[in-house]
């Protein structure tokens, strides 16, 4: 499984959703607390890139070179239309402070979060994260591609991953021949992919479960998961 370090790392770099919430700071609303871009750096630390009228750059700007106390929380959720669509957060609480001359275009100022404490809680449980353990992992090689590789998993091999219920077994009687006939008893929905392994959302009647099918060898990239997935699917029809 991916540590929880690479989780976070994962999530920090790649998630769309973030918003930087700085204590005794009222604002309008969180989109003028959302950074532009974000990015980690050799060290761990985040930095962030917002248009000069943002909040946040005005608070840094007139604590003229004081540490300003921020937490910048990931809120990650699944880009495939499924029950509970929240797979879980991610928080890096640190301290703000602006890098001279790190605006990448006009009209927009980079601020650096030096890292103090990662949390998050998210598919695989709750944990905390060390800022050198955060420093030192990478983003999964998948995380680029997630949404597009779990969106088109649903729309054009959904009946494929169905049949993945097969490989539950024992551990879930909803899956006795739920796939078999021509009107499915359970619906299944790809929920989240990383270099391990799949996991897949089974929701019918009154049952909604998960279940996580891992790869044969950790994947790399598009065609190392190709030939994962083909396994996978070969494995379910095998039962």
């Amino acid at each position: 499984m991916p540590s929880a370090a690479e989780r976070a790392r994962t999530l920090v770099e790649n998630n769309s959703s973030a918003v930087v919430t700085i204590p005794g700071l009222a604002t309008a609303g969180s989109d003028v607390m959302t950074p532009v871009r974000r990015s980690v750096g050799p060290t761990g630390d985040v930095f962030l890139l917002f248009p000069d009228e943002s909040p946040a750059v005005r608070v840094v700007r007139a604590a003229g070179g004081e540490e300003i106390e921020a937490v910048l929380e990931i809120t990650d959720v699944a880009p495939v239309a499924v029950p509970h669509r929240i797979r879980g957060r991610a928080w890096v609480a640190g301290w703000l402070t602006p890098v001279p001359g790190g605006a990448m275009e006009s009209g927009t100022t980079l601020l650096r979060l030096e890292t103090g404490e990662i949390s998050l809680d998210d598919l695989w449980g709750a944990a905390l994260v060390e800022p050198d353990e955060f420093a030192d992992a990478a983003a999964d090689p998948l995380a680029e591609y997630e949404s597009e590789l779990l969106q088109h998993l649903a729309a054009a091999h959904s009946a494929q991953v169905g049949l993945l219920c097969a490989l539950v077994g024992r551990r879930e009687a909803s899956c006795d021949g739920a796939f078999a006939g021509s009107r499915p008893t359970l619906s299944a929905v790809p929920l989240a992919l990383d270099r391990f392994g799949l996991r897949v959302r089974f929701t019918g009647g009154n049952s909604v479960f998960d279940a996580r099918f891992d790869f044969p060898e950790p994947v790399r990239d598009r065609d190392g998961l190709r030939r994962s997935m083909h396994a996978l699917f070969d494995a379910a029809r095998d039962c």
